[in-house]
């Protein structure tokens, strides 16, 4: 804890209460970070939703070393280019869930919506349709905060206090088809440029897809031409135990930034699809006014190239699918807990721990002193806008370390006043397992035997 008092604006924070009171972060290595108090903490949010290889992978730094003793970066506006930028984005089109795509590189995943709002609308001005100007998002999205992300967000808190935003928005339910082909309909297919969807809902509350929801939306946009944008800045490069959430769908659009580098460095790309950039690409004449400073930053660039050989090398996509049922069979026990109003997983190492929000609304420092106790207990975690607990740690973190998290919040509960049944593995345990079934965001068939035999022993027995 810091003694001083510190000129840094922290994002997200009331600086009345958090000025001079910085938790001052010092190292990290492996799931785990080291405060400048001396104590190691459990990464739960891998930094937030990026350090997908962990902390301390000294082969980044060596990677970014190399490139910057040549060039650090350089604009690559109107033909200019260095090398590791064309590199990566010839890598990405290989990995990228659409055939031919074209990337477009961005500082971060703000940039990579604002990028994609603007690509959409452009699109379909270059076509000869610009009156499709509409872009349509769902109830609990996040989708960034630039002004474009901030105009798109369906949680409203977000969206508060910022006056007149872009009203060419529409908003539908988060978890129904029907919703958004009815919106399309009374809006008018010819008015409506994009849908943005979150494969896995984020900051929203970690709300996986019901089952089927991902190929109907999909399938809506396509009968309808609407442009399918699939911002994956959270779920890429791994999130859900498969590189993209969106791999069967064929999106025209994918956002990605946070596990491009892990966070090594900022960076975001947008994937293009051949239909969207073909107008860009082969109409001579056609200049895209858009792009920033730091597009293809060389040194990101080698980052993210380091970072994808760490994650393709040590099989850590596959790695993810397979804790995928050790978080479940960590964190559902938690649902036993009389301020526990839901536990949600089964979307690869994503996960949250809703706190009834009759709870919350009882007292609104419910929250807080979690988020505190946990931090107490050596877990680093924050409440999201649904009031739950954020659970995404890096892809290298152990069974082991998902049961000591899983116990760090039972205890903590417990410490702040829950009270919990005495075990959650016998038949009232069976009877509070979530629905969980296959789903296009990396679900697993059913909830088997194999669930309950690694519930941890801090749950009962």
């Amino acid at each position: 804890m810091s003694t001083g008092r510190s000129s840094f604006w922290h994002p997200f924070a009331n600086m009345a209460e958090v000025a001079g009171r910085d938790f001052v972060i010092a190292s990290g290595h492996g799931s785990y970070v080291t405060g400048e108090d001396g104590r190691d903490y459990l990464d739960a949010t891998a930094g937030l939703w990026y350090c997908n290889i962990g902390h301390g992978r000294t082969e980044i730094g060596e990677a970014v070393a190399r490139q910057m003793s040549s060039i650090a970066a350089y604009s690559n506006f109107g033909d200019m280019a260095t090398r590791p930028t064309m590199e990566l984005a010839d890598r990405l089109s290989a990995l990228a869930p659409m055939a031919d795509a074209r990337v477009f590189f961005t500082s971060g995943g703000s940039d990579a919506v604002d990028t994609a709002v603007k690509l959409a609308r452009r699109y379909w001005n270059l076509v000869g349709q610009p009156r499709r100007a509409v872009v349509i998002t769902r109830d609990r999205a996040y989708h960034g905060m630039h002004m474009a992300g901030t105009s798109l967000a369906g949680i409203t808190a977000n969206r508060d206090g910022y006056g007149p935003l872009d009203d060419a928005v529409a908003r539908v339910a988060w978890d129904e088809p029907e919703a958004l082909a009815e919106r399309i309909d009374e809006l008018g297919r010819e008015n409506v440029a994009a849908f943005f969807c979150e494969p896995v809902i984020g900051a929203g509350g970690v709300y996986p897809p019901p089952p089927g929801y991902l190929a109907a939306v999909r399938e809506i946009c396509r009968e309808r031409e609407v442009l399918f944008v699939a911002d994956e800045v959270i779920t890429g490069y791994g999130r859900t135990g498969r590189m993209f959430a969106s791999e069967d769908l064929e999106p025209d659009v994918v956002l990605t930034a946070k596990g491009l580098t892990s966070g090594y460095l900022p960076m975001g790309a947008v994937l293009v699809g051949s239909k969207v950039a073909r107008p860009f690409w082969e109409s001579p004449g056609t200049l895209w006014r858009h792009g920033y400073t730091y597009s293809g930053h060389a040194s990101a660039a080698a980052a993210a190239m380091a970072n994808l050989d760490i994650i393709e090398g040590e099989g850590l996509v596959e790695g993810v699918a397979g804790l995928q049922i050790a978080l479940t069979a960590a964190l559902v026990p938690l649902r036993s807990h009389a301020w526990v109003s839901d536990v949600r997983s089964g979307a690869g190492l994503l996960g949250a721990v809703t706190i009834d929000p009759q709870v919350l609304s009882g007292d609104a420092t419910v929250m807080p002193r979690l988020i505190a106790a946990l931090r107490d207990r050596g877990v680093l975690t924050r409440g999201l806008a649904d009031g739950s607990v954020q659970i995404s740690p890096p892809f290298v973190i152990t069974r082991d370390e998902l049961n000591t998290l899983a116990a760090a919040i039972d205890a903590s509960l417990l410490d702040l006043g829950s009270t919990r049944a005495d075990s959650a593995t016998g038949p009232a345990g069976r009877d509070m397992m979530p629905d969980v079934t296959s789903d296009e965001a990396g679900g697993f068939g059913s909830l088997d035997e194999q669930l309950f035999s690694d519930v941890p022993p801090h749950h009962g027995s």
